[in-house]
């Protein structure tokens, strides 16, 4: 006798899905002659009469209810093929596997969804204009013991430990983190861009039980201060549970998340229990895997785009980690591979769908095709995503960084930087634009087009701790988070962390260095000091939040870029000066302002070399814009420019 059909419909989801008395199971396998539930440890499983699926709610699917099935009870689907092989797979819809187990013979997890003790009632993502987000690496990012010890050396650092920096990330001042992918993938490490099961966090980056205590204890003194319930040692078993609650206490104290997923392909270790040939094909050998194309991409393959059930696989991911993770938004990996492998359409159907589902959700796509703007334009005419990569004001900011360093006589074109902080064409908005001057794959050490320096490193000249360098690396970290659009710094990049990085928790001379921002490294400190104080200010002064922008037309003999951002309607103007030249004006730098009168210097990056500089070069708090018009605005002032600057005038102080 077959599995029982009680509570199965046509709306009966994905996967094992916890109900009244046990759980619903569904699985897509349209070549397969017979799926069973195996329940319990799979490992020695022989398929019985009462396991077997009924194929249905739809000619390709298989589904049936098991009583007595309780979140976290283990399982696999055993598929027989057309021609008779039989093989245990992995649910490709399961949220959570087994861990301790490696991925080829791990054992699904079935989990309830809707169990987590969720504390983030009454929280309202920033708008994306206000978005300034933090990428990181899990794995590699940060790792403490109970005394404050380091013990990243030799393990991977789980979703637990990087919850001991979200009141550092809060007190930054960003305001979304962006970790790197973190779904299941074979291996102990890896960058995250090589999954394997898409709906399961990986299993390296959770605390394992016989660990877990101290952990408890971390986060619900981080509940407590915020007045929060504390959360008890069951709700923190697994995987799913583990991340939720690094996105709950994000959320507590006032962080976004926005997670990173790959759409594009599956990892090349694609092992025979996984989503691969799920449904045993007579031969596999001839491209016809169930959700993959015949097409590869960075060592693993391409899905296919054009069979409904693949668009509806991956339409599901997304909307998992919104609904059930209650995260703010999704980076998708290269999605300019999705476009190029027939995932047009499917891509104006994701974000469709997703917007429909929640508006306020960032859709940020990294596309780098030959009109980038079509990722960010609404359907038809485009794809219909929020937000999208550009590479103008970090490619002009990392140029005359370059240029810089040959030396006070070595010339630098600012054009470049000019043309980044306009908004880019094709787009309505300016915050449409996602900018940063490091990335994940710029800083990566590794062979080809990802080895490019760290900013500190390239504005010294290869001495990342020179005055030079600190004094560019400042000038630089003010462009970025005064420009138009979505800034995004990579983790360590806010103190001046000059190494390359690597995902391999063996590779200890390739982890940022937190010991030198808590004591061992002055100038860490007062960098980190700088840019927390600039997140602050682009907080403060809404319009460095703002769509305007326009730059002065200033001689890049001069090494000198300023230019005016005010919101429309209301003024509230600010100014930015940015230098690279080696010398201080001493106030006969003659400006254009936007309306005489008091402007106030509210923030000068001189300050933060030595905190407080004793020598700090500046205009005493203030500047009063009483001269003739000049660079196309009513009014001018003569202003001091610090060498290796950047400098904001404003208005009023800020909010």
């Amino acid at each position: 006798m077959a599995m029982s059909q009680e509570h199965v419909t046509a709306g009966t989801p994905m996967g094992a899905t916890p109900v009244d008395g046990g759980a619903t199971f569904r699985v897509w396998a349209p070549r397969a002659r017979e799926v069973y539930v195996a329940l319990g440890d799979t490992r020695a499983y022989r398929p019985r009469p009462e396991d077997l699926l009924v194929r249905g709610p739809t000619p390709d699917h298989w589904a049936g209810f098991a009583p007595g099935v309780t979140d976290g009870t283990y399982y696999r689907f055993y598929v027989v093929g057309a021609g008779g092989d039989a093989d245990l797979k992995r649910d490709p819809w399961a949220r959570e596997l087994e861990p301790g187990v490696p991925l080829v013979d791990c054992d699904c997890v079935v989990r309830d969804r809707t169990a987590h003790p969720w504390h983030d009632d009454g929280w309202r993502p920033p708008r994306f204009p206000d978005l300034a987000v933090y990428q990181l690496h899990v794995g590699v990012f940060s790792a403490r013991d109970e005394n404050g010890r380091d013990i990243r050396r030799g393990r991977v650092a789980k979703l637990l430990d990087a919850v001991d920096r979200v009141e550092y990330l809060a007190d930054l001042g960003v305001t979304a983190v962006q970790p790197l992918p973190l779904v299941e993938f074979h291996g102990e490490w890896s960058l995250g861009y090589n999954g394997t099961d898409l709906f399961s966090p990986e299993t390296d980056y959770s605390v394992p039980p016989q660990e877990l205590d101290p952990y408890v204890a971390r986060v619900n003194r981080l509940l407590a201060q915020r007045g929060r319930a504390p959360v008890r040692r069951e709700h923190l078993l697994g995987q799913v549970g583990q991340l939720k609650t690094f996105v709950d206490l994000c959320h507590v104290y006032g962080l976004a998340v926005l997670v990173d997923v790959v759409h594009n392909h599956a990892g090349g270790d694609l092992d025979r229990h996984s989503l691969d040939h799920l449904d045993m094909p007579p031969d596999p050998g001839l491209h016809n895997s169930l959700y993959f194309s015949d097409r590869g991409w960075a060592g693993g393959k391409v899905f296919a785009f054009d069979r409904p059930e693949v668009r509806s696989f991956l339409i599901g991911n997304a909307l998992m980690f919104l609904e059930e993770y209650h995260v703010d938004g999704l980076r998708f990996d290269e999605v300019t591979v999705i476009d190029d492998n027939g995932g047009w359409s499917f891509c104006q159907d994701l974000t469709s769908t997703l917007r429909f589902v929640r508006p306020s959700a960032a859709l940020i796509a990294e596309y780098w095709g030959r009109h980038r703007w079509l990722a960010v334009q609404p359907p038809p005419g485009g794809m219909g995503f929020d937000i999208g990569y550009a590479d103008g004001l970090r490619d002009g900011v990392r140029g005359v960084l370059a240029q810089a360093a040959g030396g006070v006589t070595a010339p630098v074109d600012l054009g470049p930087v000019r043309r980044g902080l306009q908004r880019p064409w094709g787009t309505h908005s300016a915050w449409q634009a996602y900018h940063c001057l490091e990335n994940h794959d710029l800083v990566l050490d590794a062979d080809g087009d990802h080895r490019h320096p760290r900013i500190a490193r390239l504005a010294g000249g290869g001495d990342a701790r020179s005055w030079f360098a600190r004094s560019r690396a400042r000038a630089a970290t003010g462009l970025l988070l005064t420009a138009p659009g979505v800034p995004m710094l990579f983790m360590g990049q806010e103190f001046l962390e000059d190494k390359l990085w690597s995902d391999d928790p063996h590779r200890d001379d390739l982890k940022i260095w937190w010991d030198g921002l808590e004591g061992a490294d002055r100038h860490m400190a007062d960098f980190h000091r700088c840019t927390r104080d600039l997140l602050h200010l682009r907080r403060r002064h809404p319009a460095l939040r703002a769509e305007p922008v326009v730059v002065h037309p200033l001689d890049d003999a001069a090494r000198v870029l300023a230019f005016q951002r005010w919101v429309p309607g209301v003024g509230r103007d600010v100014v930015v000066v940015v230098s690279l030249r080696e010398w201080t004006s001493y106030g006969d730098f003659a400006l254009g302002f936007p309306r005489p009168g008091r402007w106030h210097e509210v923030f000068n990056s001189d300050h933060y070399d030595h905190w407080p500089n004793p020598e700090v070069r500046g205009n005493g708090g203030a500047v009063v814009a009483d001269g003739p018009p000049l660079h196309g605005m009513p009014a001018s002032a003569r202003i001091t420019v610090p060498a290796n600057s950047a400098l904001v005038f404003a208005t009023d102080l800020g909010d």
